[in-house]
């Protein structure tokens, strides 16, 4: 019982080995969507599981087993083990909760400073342009208040030529069309949840930011065009005096290995839409889903025992 509701807190691990294989071999929209779910589920599975390994310790302390109305212990396995686990997993929780509760506030007040810092600018079609020598340029998701915004500062403008302006805004154009915020927000918050999906953040992001490259890329018609303002505007942000930290939501054309991009768009890119890899993400997250169930109904039964029931079989 307790060996099924550890393996879901050990699946995890495989995902960030599976979300490369990913990038690199699909296509970047399917990519981006694979890991993004397959990274969710998998972090809902850790979150179930610690619940459940919660409930053994909660049920030794004698009031709650009497609000329980157990008439014996709760046997889940060795009690010396079980207990030990149920405490360890008690205390991630709470470290958990305590994390991402810190995490998603300070997120959110980066993000309203972010937005109150471009709310009074004018703009043009959802396009900001920032008065700042920096070179930057970024997708600012909306809100229920405040409306999605294309970011771009003067230095960024005069770092690039016409047709590479176009190029950028297109992309990040893309970002917006493609709601990446949500799926960067939804691996940021798997992430925190368990180390080893923390680890796919870069491979998502890398793929949010290949997908609004090849959407780019078709706008223009010009793969080579679409590398070059990709580089060209990597180059100008590292040169510059860098800003502040922007929100993981706010997707920028500098993000990511910008090599690799490039030379996925001066190569042929990835175009399967189903590959091995899928499968193997597929039959992880089914993996941890079944023994979670399997997990928790068999710890229900012990709680019925407990209660002096003859669960049904």
């Amino acid at each position: 019982m307790i060996a099924l509701l550890l393996i879901p807190l050990a699946l995890p691990w495989l995902l960030p080995l599976l979300a490369r294989r990913a990038v690199a071999r699909v296509h970047p929209e399917v990519a981006l969507w694979a890991i993004t779910v397959s990274a969710a589920a998998l972090a809902v599975g850790v979150v179930a599981c610690l619940g459940a390994l919660l409930l053994p310790v909660a049920l030794a302390v004698p009031a709650l087993a009497t609000v329980a109305h157990l008439v014996e212990p709760l046997r889940a396995g060795p009690r010396v083990l079980v207990l030990a686990v149920s405490v360890v997993a008690a205390g991630t929780l709470m470290v958990m909760c305590a994390t991402v509760a810190r995490r998603v506030r300070s997120e959110l007040r980066r993000l309203g400073a972010v937005r109150g810092d471009v709310a009074h600018l004018p703009h043009a079609g959802g396009l900001c342009v920032v008065d700042d020598p920096r070179p930057d340029a970024y997708a600012l998701p909306g809100g229920l208040r405040a409306r999605a915004r294309i970011v771009v500062t003067t230095g960024m403008l005069r770092a690039l030529d016409a047709r590479e302006r176009e190029t950028l805004l297109a992309h990040e154009r893309a970002h917006l069309a493609g709601r990446h915020h949500l799926f960067l927000a939804a691996v940021q918050l798997a992430g925190w949840c368990h180390p080893a999906l923390a680890a796919v953040v870069p491979q998502v992001s890398f793929a949010a930011e290949r997908a609004a490259d090849e959407v780019a890329a078709r706008a223009t018609g010009d793969r080579k065009l679409t590398a070059r303002a990709v580089g060209r505007a990597a180059l100008a942000a590292t040169r510059g005096p860098g800003p502040g930290r922007l929100p993981v939501v706010a997707a920028g054309v500098t993000t990511g290995p910008v090599p690799a991009r490039v030379k996925a768009l001066l190569f042929q890119a990835p175009l399967r839409r189903v590959a091995p890899v899928l499968l193997a993400m597929g039959l992880t997250c089914s993996v941890a889903a079944a023994s979670a169930f399997t997990g928790a109904v068999l710890l229900h039964r012990g709680v019925e025992v407990a209660q002096g029931e003859n669960p049904s079989h």
